[in-house]
């Protein structure tokens, strides 16, 4: 299939080898501190994690908290199909920028070593997270062409990073690469890079020489409802394994990574792993040539569940039916089934909706009120505590909303930002919170003192002990109240879901869709 204007082509004309486009370069990709990037320290790979155990632990705990709030569903499959012993590579499509490789290393049962975009480990707070989580900094043919330093620097710092990436897969741990190369908005794979599969060649040989298990190459489908909104629904999809051939791991690899550098894999072995990746890979996608193909393809699986009286259950199976579709209907346009189904998918993504919002005979469904009064207790609950949230969240609401709707990364790397601010300013701003509150409950209310504990604001101890569990149940209050809010915003949204349903089944539009979904049902039905 081929690339569509959506790509974030830049302006300067800059093409790769292939005659390619080459994407835009955000402000921070364009600066390439190459010095400091060769200063980095390697990654040690002893124990459960490759890089600092401490802040590892806890930055996993963080991470998972905060994956937590940014999916209203998580749904995670496959994880039976990697092998238990030996390490893996896991390479899946890219176009959510950082939550990609987020959402692997987070769902994958082996800790993770991890390369990412050269800027990202020199970031401000986020970079010291990411040399403290061992990430490897790669420089993309992307800087390269546009003179951020020369070729051979770079091939030098990438055979660098990959060669760590293939000893930390080697010795047992995870990985994650993305093989187009950039994070995109097309809905299919770009023309894939050689990347990961020199990494794992590498990393099998590397296995060999240690006496380990060999590691696999490890598809994997993100499959995300609108990716780059906060609360969507998200599926991560493990596909099956890819072994590494016999023949691609030759004794002249082995002998010349015994000396600690990086050494090139056969040609002919990586294409080849190249070209089976790609085949196993592309299913796991959308693989339409454009988003409208592939919501008309949602949208009959909806219709064809609607025809049989049964509703898909989850995430999971909206993408698996629209699969079914892609791989039995034409589409070149000249199927009448799939014209209607263009035209019905366009007007509900006009309104923000889609196939959920249809009832059994394809009309729009109407508001349940029973559903609305089961929610109250929530709405007072979220309103009683709005005061408290404010303090806690409300830094991270408005930011994460500004950097993510300001930034040059493109639409891409929106929920990036929302899901950063998300962590990093409440791990920065809810203990000096949650100090000035417990040091000021003495000045403003000392009457509460007298209900406290009576070790409470009494000597050095008391004071430890009261900013201790202070600050730990103060937390918890922080963290039950803006999940409350979340529950809330949620509820919201399906209001004006509901909102817009009742206007398009007032307007020409609406009445339009519903002669396409009532046509496509009999169709499908006869």
């Amino acid at each position: 299939m081929s690339n569509s204007s959506q790509m974030k082509v830049g302006k300067d004309g800059a093409l790769d080898h292939h005659g390619e486009a080459l994407p835009t370069l955000s402000k921070r990709s364009a600066d390439l501190k190459y010095e400091k990037l060769l200063n980095l320290p390697a990654p040690k790979f002893k124990g459960k994690y490759p890089g600092s155990s401490l802040f590892m632990s806890f930055g996993y705990f963080c991470l998972n908290r905060t994956k937590e709030v940014q999916f209203r569903n998580l749904i995670v499959s496959g994880k039976e199909k990697i092998p238990s012993k030996g390490g893996t590579l896991c390479t899946a499509w890219h176009t959510n920028g950082v939550m990609d490789p987020l959402l692997v290393i987070l769902t994958h049962p082996k800790k993770a070593i991890v390369g990412a975009r050269h800027d990202l480990v020199l970031r401000p707070v986020l970079g010291w997270w990411a040399r403290k989580f061992a990430v490897q900094p790669v420089i993309r043919k992307a800087e390269l062409v546009r003179g951020g330093c020369s070729e051979e620097a770079a091939t030098f710092l990438n055979g660098r990073s990959l060669r760590a990436l293939a000893d930390g897969i080697s010795t047992g741990y995870a990985s994650a690469l993305f093989p187009e190369g950039t994070s995109h908005n097309e809905a299919h794979l770009l023309r894939i890079r050689t990347g990961p599969m020199r990494t794992i060649i590498t990393a099998a040989a590397l296995s060999d020489i240690k006496s380990r298990p060999r590691p696999v190459l490890q598809p994997v489908g993100l499959h995300f409802r609108v990716r780059h909104h906060w609360r969507t629904d998200c599926w991560v999809e493990y596909g099956d394994s890819i072994t590494i051939p016999e023949k691609a791991v030759s004794k002249e690899l082995k002998e010349g990574l015994e000396s600690g550098g990086w050494k090139e894999p056969d040609f002919e072995s990586v294409c080849a792993l190249r070209d089976n990746l790609e085949e196993k890979l592309a299913p796991l996608t959308p693989n339409a040539p454009n988003w409208s193909t592939n919501r008309a393809w949602h949208l009959l699986g909806h219709l064809r569940n609607r025809a049989i009286g049964k509703t898909p259950n989850d995430w999971r199976e909206e993408v698996l039916d629209a699969r079914k579709e892609r791989d039995k209907l034409p589409i070149e346009g000249d199927d009448l089934l799939m014209k209607k189904a263009n035209s019905a998918a366009d007007i509900l993504y006009q309104k923000s909706l889609d196939g959920r919002d249809l009832t059994i005979s394809g009309e729009l469904r109407k508001a349940n009120p029973l559903v609305g009064i089961a929610r109250i207790p929530i709405l007072l609950l979220s309103l009683l505590t709005l005061p408290i949230f404010i303090i806690s969240c409300g830094a991270q609401s408005i930011l994460g909303y500004k950097l993510g709707n300001k930034t040059d990364e493109g639409l891409d790397a929106r929920t990036t930002f929302q899901f950063m601010v998300a962590m990093f300013v409440s791990l920065l701003l809810w203990p000096f919170i949650t100090l000035g509150i417990i040091f000021s409950i003495p000045i403003i209310s000392p009457e509460i003192i007298s209900y406290l504990p009576s070790f409470a604001y009494n000597g050095y101890i008391g004071w430890g002990l009261t900013i201790l569990f202070g600050t730990a149940i103060i937390i918890v209050i922080f963290w039950v109240v803006a999940w409350v809010n979340i529950l809330m915003w949620d509820y919201l949204q399906d209001s004006l879901k509901a909102i817009r349903r009742r206007r398009l089944s007032r307007d020409s539009q609406g009445e339009k869709l519903v002669s396409l979904t009532t046509s496509i049902l009999q169709e499908i039905k006869s």
